[in-house]
């Protein structure tokens, strides 16, 4: 498949089967995400690939909307990043988990992207802290989202080109 193709046809799934992810496609997924660019090489990025279903299921309640799914995904990557090392670890890790969701499609996977930065808990309490005392995560590190992954239990159309909105593209002056 060409990049292209894999750009457009890579959408959000949020229904799996329960199936698990073979080890040999997640060693793959996390060294593509060891593979994404990184200001000046600091590499604030880390991952926890959580396989555990009753931690997938704590984690699916990390915001009351828009993560419950990853309690039928067979593989949630939580993405966290130093934030003593850069300045701009939002955009670092962010990039890991396109690479993440690009190379999970590649494979035949599916995968959302959960927001965690900036969410809350229906409790009140922020999406981060649960997340770093659910999973024991230190203290200088950040909790950007998590990518849940599994085998599609859904289909969902290609992006079709005639209807991008090239509107949005601007070339030399808005």
């Amino acid at each position: 498949m060409s990049f292209f193709d894999l750009l457009k046809t890579r959408r959000s799934i949020r229904k799996y089967l329960p199936k698990a992810v073979e080890p040999e496609k997640i060693d793959k997924i996390l060294n593509a995400a060891l593979m994404s660019p990184a200001s000046k090489r600091s590499n604030t990025w880390e991952f926890i690939a959580v396989q555990d279903k009753e931690t997938l299921k704590n984690l699916s309640e990390c915001r009351p909307h828009g993560s419950r799914f990853l309690a039928e995904s067979t593989l949630g990557i939580v993405i966290i990043a130093d934030t003593t090392k850069s300045d701009v670890w939002i955009e670092d890790a962010s990039i890991a988990a396109t690479f993440i969701q690009l190379q999970a499609h590649d494979a035949g996977l599916g995968t959302c992207w959960v927001q965690v930065r900036g969410r809350y808990t229906k409790d009140g309490l922020s999406a981060e802290s649960y997340i770093c005392e659910l999973l024991n995560i230190p203290e200088k590190f950040a909790v950007l989202c998590i990518i849940s992954i599994g085998y599609p239990n859904e289909i969902k159309n290609a992006f079709e080109e005639d209807k991008l909105q090239t509107e949005k593209i601007h070339f030399d002056k808005y």
